[in-house]
């Protein structure tokens, strides 16, 4: 395993490695694991490529191998095995998010969205999609689609804007989703953006599948307790 304890914004940085990963550029499949410096104080997290991982954490790097090599496991696994997660959240005083989650990237889009969905940005903090994305994300925005449905954008790990979607129940099954996650890749005022979803919520990775986002890996984020 390498350490690197680079500047946060330096060739071996987490945002380079982000930066990579949505060019299609990824780590070398050698069953390493590099550990890099956390982007900030707020979150700190697993990334995993394919044999290949990236562990941001402000703790030991010697601590981390350590406990690595101790997971009884598949060493290839070992950076998303429980055990080892469970370790690093409490030896961080973290709490980990709530799943694995599958980590998705799509290029931003010329133009608006489509004028059909009627999105209309609103100030709802009180919203449980808003509530969970100021626990990870800073400039949170909202829109309220006019068939029933929510977009939220926010600057997330490392900066990069991500995206989340939710459709009311009762229109679910009629694409709002998907136009929902297309609508994110013009609003973003960036070249790209990335969504998470948990890997057993087939609805939802179909959603961003079907919206021209692709799978760079899985990721486990840890916020303070």
């Amino acid at each position: 395993m390498r350490d690197l304890a680079t500047a946060s914004d330096g060739p071996d940085s987490l945002v380079q490695f982000l930066d990579s990963a949505a060019g299609g550029v990824f780590p070398p499949p050698d069953g390493g694991v590099t550990v890099v410096p956390q982007p900030d104080a707020r979150v700190a997290g697993v990334l995993s490529f394919t044999a290949h991982s990236v562990i941001f954490t402000d703790l030991d790097p010697t601590w981390v191998r350590t406990t690595l090599a101790a997971t009884p496991c598949d060493p290839l696994a070992a950076s998303m095995n429980p055990v080892f997660l469970v370790a690093l959240a409490e030896k961080a005083g973290r709490r980990m998010n709530d799943t694995i989650d599958l980590m998705t990237v799509a290029e931003a889009l010329p133009g608006a969205p489509d004028a059909g969905l009627g999105l209309v940005e609103i100030d709802d903090p009180g919203h449980p999609r808003v509530v969970r994305a100021r626990k990870y994300r800073d400039d949170v925005r909202v829109w309220r689609a006019a068939g029933g449905g929510v977009l939220v954008l926010g600057r997330g790990v490392a900066g990069r804007w991500e995206a989340a979607v939710e459709v009311d129940e009762g229109v679910r099954g009629r694409g709002l989703g998907r136009q929902l996650a297309v609508a994110a890749r013009h609003l973003v005022p960036g070249e790209v953006v990335w969504a998470q979803q948990p890997p057993g919520n087939a609805r939802s990775v179909r959603v961003f599948q079907g919206a021209g986002y692709r799978a760079v890996g899985a990721e486990v984020l840890m916020v303070r307790r």
